[in-house]
Formats: structure tokens, C-alpha cells, sequence
């Protein structure tokens, strides 16, 4: 199969080969002829299987020849949960979309809105943005919805987890009800089919790649290490096998702080990037890690979901994520589209519970390493991959009389007001129980 069979114009199949691409990825096969069929779609695919190209693609063909995009107003939507992720999306737009005449433009959080504001006024064919300042903006009339054709949630499992549920639904009361809707996740866990069930209409269901599966491409390594060697160990292992582009993940901001800071002092240069970095310096981070004058990019899982690295080689997960699905995610920022690359975990005795986990989750066994010199005080166990991963509690709901989960009694601070409280009688039958108690293009065209 060739992008030329999908139905795709003269201009975009020149931009595609520009790109050096002539056959779609899988998910790219299935998704373009859905979305120019103009069905609604579900589509679960891994990082690096191409699906940003496989939404932008048919964007772009629809939106031809369509009616021209009024000022402040977008003909369609494309909703991401990071800026980085922002910024891939339509560095992708801009890049297939150079030979058309359509007009595409982001906005994001972490910078002034004013520049933002002023570039909507000529209106967008595409409009990518993250929820927060999208809301922000349309609540100062900078950007409305009158003609809006399609919506695009991209990365919406991240959504969910980072807490955008309700911006995701205030932004769908905005909308045009008649409109084309593209959801794309790296699972469908119920969460995501709930939020599907009042957002898609009779959906193209497209699943390229088993839930919570590794990428065959990755080679996998677990390297057993005491948690105060970690610093000195991941020093080692750069320097002796000489890597040049190494992306590792710490659980915490001040952890990647700290780490990058180490690293500098021992002659690898690095940087580190997370919630806490201004939108600059990321975008700096990463433009210098892109072009090798960077050799380690230390982030955490929020700041690098979305990163868009051609050929990385190496992932290390200096800390093990809490939850296991994102140990997927991460080492997905390497071995993409068919290229080989390799993981690392460097895990100590404290970490058995997440590593336990994982390895259930992937069913399989991550091959552990020793290096001579950081032999762990604790050796870490084998797991039993025949028992199934157990499913974490839901959340026991307050009983009545309680506000969110706080005691009968107590105002929303958690403190009893003043004055005199009438004293419970102990019964005398046991006793009172009393109440119980987160490739792309920008600019405009």
C-alpha cells in the first residue's frame, strides 16, 4: 500500500515524500480512509506507530476546498495535553500542509497570550491547543466555534490522568454538535470508552498494537543497583558505552534537577525539564538536545509525554514510574517506526512493588545486569508473572452529610468551627462510631 491509495492530493503526497515516507504505518492505513470517509473514530496505537500523521493527513485533505475561516473562528480542533505535544502536532500540520493554502496556529500555556491572541484574529483551518489556554482564550473572545468541522482529542488517556476532564467537557459544551470527532489514546481503558460514549457517534474502532505491549524493537535491560549509586552508575554507563543521546526519566522535578546538576559536574552535559521549567526553557532543553549539544535530557513523565526525538537510541528510567502503563510510555520514546533502541532501568530494593508491576504488565521478565563494583545490598526478586496485576481500589464515596470525604462537623479546611459543639453519648453497646470520614508545525499559514 502507498499514500497515493489513500486518496490524499498531488500537494500533500509531495510533502509526504519530501519527508522521505512512501508507505503508511498500520495505523496510518486504517485511520486516513476512516477519517476521510468523515466517521467518527477511536484509534489505539503506541508512541512512534505515526498516528499524529495519521490525523493531520486526512485534516488537511477535508479541510480542502472548504468554506474560508472567519476571524477569531477554526474549522477544526486539535486538543493536546502538553505543549510539547502542542508544538509536535503542528510542526506535523506545517510540515504536510506547506503546499496549501490553509492557515494553522497553536496556543499554549506558558507564555503571553497576547501574540496568541493577536494570530487568531486571521482565523484557523487548524487550531492546536491545550485545553487550559484555550479556555483562557475563548473566554476573551480571541477564538470561537461557530464553524468547526472536526475535533481531535490526541493523547487523551494522558488527559485523563493529568486531571483535564473537566476542561475537556466545559469545551465540548462550546461546540457545534454536528462535527467530526477523532479520539486517539494509547489504550482503551474504560475510562476512555466512558468519555467516548458522549463524544463519538457510531465509531471506526482502530487498534494497531496489543494494550500495554512493549515495542519488539527495544531491547530491555534492569540494572540492580543500591538507590545512593544510582547517580554514579547511570555516570558509568554513559561514559563507557560512549552514549551520545540519552533521555532519562526521575520520578520528581527536584529528582531531575538534582540528577542534571550531577551529570554537569561530572563533564556530561545535560539539562533537565519539567512542570516547574518556564515554556522557554524547554523549548530551549530540547532544540539542544535535538541537535547533540545536549548529551542527556533528564524529565519527568508529564514534561516529556509528546517529545518527538527521530532515531533516539537510549531511554534509562533512573526511577521507576508509580504507575506501570507509563514504564510503556516511556521507553516508547525509543525504538520508534521500526528503528532499534534500548532501554535501561537502574531499580534498588525500594522499588520492588513498581517493578513487581511492570513486569506483569508486559508479561515478561526485564533481564537483569550487574555491574562489577554496584552490586545491590538487596538482590531484587524473581516475579511471578502467572499472577495477573490486581486493579487499584476505587476511591470509597463520602456518606451523606460529607463534603468531599470530610468529617460531619468540619468546615472546608479541614478545622471544627468555634463555640461550644454538643458532646455525643457513647452508647453503651459498643461504643460510638461516630461519621467515617494529571513530527509537528506552529505559526500561521
Amino acid at each position: 500500500m502507498t499514500f497515493a491509495s489513500l486518496g490524499l492530493c498531488a500537494e500533500i503526497l509531495d510533502a509526504v515524500a519530501e519527508q522521505g515516507y512512501d508507505s503508511p504505518s498500520p495505523i496510518q492505513a486504517e485511520a486516513i480512509p476512516a477519517v476521510l470517509a468523515g466517521r467518527d473514530l477511536m484509534a489505539a496505537a503506541q508512541t512512534g506507530t505515526g498516528k499524529t500523521a495519521g490525523f493531520t493527513l486526512p485534516l488537511l485533505q477535508g479541510l480542502m476546498g472548504g468554506p474560508r475561516v472567519k476571524s477569531n473562528q477554526c474549522r477544526a480542533l486539535v486538543l493536546t495535553p502538553t505543549r510539547e505535544l502542542a508544538a509536535q502536532v503542528a510542526d506535523s500540520v506545517s510540515t504536510y500542509g506547506k503546499n496549501l493554502p490553509l492557515r494553522s496556529n497553536v496556543v499554549f500555556g506558558g507564555v503571553k497570550i497576547n501574540p496568541q491572541m493577536q494570530r487568531l484574529r486571521g482565523g484557523s483551518d487548524i487550531l492546536v491547543a491545550t485545553p487550559g489556554r484555550l479556555l483562557d482564550l475563548h473566554s476573551q473572545n480571541a477564538v470561537r466555534f461557530d464553524q468547526l468541522e472536526v475535533l481531535v482529542l490526541d493523547e487523551a488517556d494522558r488527559m485523563l490522568d493529568m486531571g483535564f476532564i473537566h476542561d475537556i467537557k466545559r469545551i465540548l459544551k462550546l461546540l457545534p454538535s454536528q462535527r467530526q470527532n477523532l479520539l486517539f489514546s494509547a489504550t482503551f481503558s474504560s475510562e476512555i470508552r466512558s468519555l467516548a460514549k458522549g463524544l463519538i457517534n457510531d465509531p471506526v474502532e482502530v487498534s494497531v498494537t496489543p494494550r500495554n505491549s512493549t515495542a519488539e524493537t527495544v531491547e530491555q535491560q534492569l540494572y540492580s543497583v543500591d538507590k545512593n549509586r544510582k547517580s554514579a552508575l547511570l555516570t558509568q554507563l554513559i561514559k563507557d558505552n560512549d552514549w551520545q543521546q540519552v533521555l532519562v526519566f526521575t520520578r520528581t522535578k527536584h529528582g531531575a534537577n538534582r540528577l542534571s546538576r550531577h551529570l554537569e559536574g561530572k563533564g556530561i552535559k545535560a539539562a533537565a525539564i519539567h512542570g516547574n521549567k518556564s515554556q522557554g526553557a524547554r523549548t530551549k532543553a530540547l532544540a539542544q538536545f535535538k541537535s547533540g549539544e545536549l548529551r542527556t535530557l533528564v524529565a519527568t513523565d508529564i514534561a516529556a509525554r509528546g517529545l518527538d526525538i527521530d532515531q533516539l537510541p537510549q531511554v534509562v528510567n533512573f526511577d521507576l514510574p508509580n504507575v506501570a502503563e507509563d514504564y510503556v510510555h516511556r521507553i516508547g520514546r525509543t525504538g520508534r517506526a521500526g528503528a532499534s533502541g534500548h532501554a535501561v532501568s537502574l531499580v534498588c530494593a525500594d522499588e520492588t512493588k513498581q517493578l513487581v508491576g511492570i513486569e506483569r504488565l508486559i508479561s515478561q521478565q526485564i533481564p537483569r545486569v550487574v555491574v562489577e563494583g554496584f552490586e545491590a545490598t538487596h538482590e531484587l526478586p524473581e516475579t511471578d508473572l502467572s499472577r495477573k496485576p490486581k486493579k487499584p481500589k476505587k476511591p470509597k464515596k463520602p456518606k451523606e452529610g460529607h463534603r468531599d470525604g470530610q468529617r460531619s462537623g468540619e468546615n472546608a479546611r479541614g478545622h471544627k468551627p468555634p463555640g461550644n459543639q454538643p458532646r455525643r453519648r457513647r452508647s453503651r453497646a459498643g461504643g460510638n462510631k461516630g461519621a467515617s470520614g494529571n513530527k509537528a508545525v506552529s505559526g500561521n499559514r
